[in-house]
């Protein structure tokens, strides 16, 4: 799927109505091989008065790569490359478990909705919604829409805070100061600014500093409206 994924033609099956920006069922690949992928164009983009022009479907792939090298797995196969409408994100699909109420689910404390909300605080997400979280029928969960994200102000807005104050475990920490070390070698400036990057770095050495989850700021809503 990997060498596909990167050159395999892809043909618009569908389109998500309910996202804000243009995003795009695709199929790619024939016959028993095929899979389904979603494609954000930037061409599809609209413009937000407060992250830059034409960057959403980068920081996309920003968050698959920064999920990866923190091996939490969280977020699906993302990135960049053409498009039927030109340059944009392009992600593996995850087919959702429709039996599951993904707000308790959200609430809970299942390792993989902790393992998202550490990445959330890491990459500054500014809008995880329950909508972006996908359980599936594996038991497996994965976070999607991750273009409004690594802005250099903080700006965390989730679904997830029954994780404030608790203490990182020693195995958070130690990914994280793993993380910092090979920071530079991910190839997040073909994706982010310096200034992004830099402000990444920052998240999580503070967020070693301080060894715990962060409280909601009383500085802006903590929770994305709508919430789904």
């Amino acid at each position: 799927m990997g060498s596909q994924l990167h050159n395999g033609e892809m043909r618009v099956v569908g389109r998500l109505v309910d996202a804000s920006n243009a995003t795009l069922l695709c199929e790619i690949g024939e016959d028993e091989s095929a899979f389904q992928v979603i494609y954000k164009p930037i061409a599809g983009e609209r413009a937000l008065w407060d992250f830059p022009e034409g960057e959403l479907a980068k920081r996309e792939v920003a968050a698959y790569l920064v999920s990866e090298a923190l091996s939490l797995k969280i977020v699906p196969e993302t990135i960049f490359r053409e498009g039927p409408f030109g340059p944009g994100s392009v992600q593996r699909w995850i087919e959702i478990d429709q039996s599951v109420d993904v707000v308790p689910l959200a609430q809970g404390d299942h390792r993989s909705i902790r393992k998202m909300a550490l990445l959330d605080v890491l990459i500054n997400n500014t809008d995880r919604k329950f909508g972006h979280i996908l359980p599936t029928v594996e038991g497996e969960i994965f976070g999607c829409d991750h273009g409004v994200t690594f802005h250099s102000e903080d700006k965390l807005r989730t679904v997830i805070w029954q994780f404030a104050g608790e203490r990182l475990t020693a195995d958070e920490i130690l990914i994280i100061q793993n993380f910092i070390g090979q920071l530079h070698d991910l190839g997040l400036d073909e994706y982010l600014s310096e200034e992004d990057i830099t402000s990444l770095r920052n998240r999580a050495l503070r967020l070693i500093d301080d060894g715990s989850f962060p409280f909601p700021s009383q500085e802006w809503p903590a929770v994305p409206w709508p919430p789904f």
